[in-house]
């Protein structure tokens, strides 16, 4: 099992990271804010204007920690890796079945069943918990419409019938997911999904953590020997890691949605760290960004026992064990790839 290595998140503006024996040491002006062993890191994410060192970036590929660029917003601009060091006869084996569409169908079809069964199991527990007969009802419908998508995916041998059945049952699932806030309605009002940019402080707060998870699936594709860049759902577009986008699908809704869920219902974040811009996007400003990192990096510290494996491990190794599946699906070591789906 590998070791769940942590991802430094940089997001004080004005950092400058530079190379301390096998250390990085997080300098704001004259100031070292933190130092962190390099053997501790799995990846180095840098918000706005935060810069490393000549000697810092060549830390970082020496090991093969990857550093990626967003926008201070949380837009993903670019990352920066060593070399590729994939299996090159898995990786070939990936290219060929993303080049055939049965091939891709079976690995798409598992994908999108797994992102289905956990949105319905969030409605579930949602209705169950619920004390507003209202939301109990809608709740309970949604999760129904969504079982019944599961049951007609099975059927599904086509990517573009596999497409229409998980935009059918998102929409679904965002329909409702007001119904899902039950604390400070007023500034976290959900009317549906939106992107580039994010219209409401929940789309914000979505995206953000939607981010961090693929970060993390990139990785974990990457420590396997995959390709992120090839993916069997989303299709090839230059610079789209498009298989990590498959892959974090499934996790979305335990992971992300979740979180988003529980840091507004906890009143974690709060009105006042959301700002609208002049283009009419909302962002987050530099403290809430920093609750949300946090309540992420805690969170993939949690245990769950895997329902395939059936072994205990923390939240955050699960990027990482679906890309073994994934791996050992393609090299015939497993007849299908299953996903993880939340019990």
């Amino acid at each position: 099992m590998k070791h769940l290595l942590n991802t430094l998140y940089v997001t004080t503006q004005g950092s400058y990271l530079r190379r301390e024996g096998e250390t990085l040491a997080v300098e704001v002006g004259d100031e070292i804010r933190l130092r962190v062993p390099i053997h501790t890191l799995g990846g180095v994410v840098c918000f706005g204007r935060a810069m490393l060192s000549p000697a810092a970036m060549e830390l970082c590929m020496e090991k093969q920690i990857a550093v990626s660029f967003l926008t201070e917003n949380g837009k993903f601009l670019g990352k920066v890796i060593g070399k590729v060091h994939g299996n090159i006869l898995l990786r070939r084996e990936q290219y060929r079945r993303a080049d055939n569409d049965l091939e891709s169908v079976k690995i798409a079809r598992a994908i999108i069943a797994g992102k289905i069964a956990n949105g319905r199991t969030v409605l579930m527990r949602a209705a169950r918990d619920s004390q507003s007969g209202d939301s109990i009802i809608v709740l309970s419908q949604a999760a129904r419409k969504m079982g019944h998508t599961i049951r007609y995916l099975k059927n599904e041998e086509s990517l573009d019938g596999i497409r229409g059945k998980e935009g059918f049952a998102a929409n679904v699932y965002f329909e409702v997911f007001d119904h899902l806030i039950v604390a400070q309605k007023e500034a976290f009002t959900f009317q549906g999904r939106s992107r580039r940019p994010p219209l409401d402080n929940v789309n914000a707060l979505l995206s953000f953590i939607y981010t961090l998870l693929l970060h993390d699936v990139e990785g974990a594709l990457e420590t396997v020997g995959l390709d992120p860049c090839a993916g069997f759902l989303h299709r090839d577009r230059p610079g789209r890691p498009s298989l990590a986008l498959d892959m974090m699908e499934e996790l979305r809704p335990y992971l992300a949605d979740r979180l988003a869920l529980s840091l507004i219902n906890r009143q974690q974040v709060k009105a006042d760290g959301f700002l609208k811009t002049e283009s009419g996007g909302v962002v987050m400003d530099e403290k809430t960004r920093k609750t949300v990192i946090i309540a992420y990096q805690e969170r993939k510290r949690d245990e769950i026992t895997h329902p395939f494996l059936k072994e205990k491990m923390e939240i955050g190794l699960l990027s990482y064990v679906q890309a073994m599946l994934l791996a050992k699906c393609l090299r015939n070591d497993l007849p299908c790839y299953t996903p993880f789906v939340w019990r």
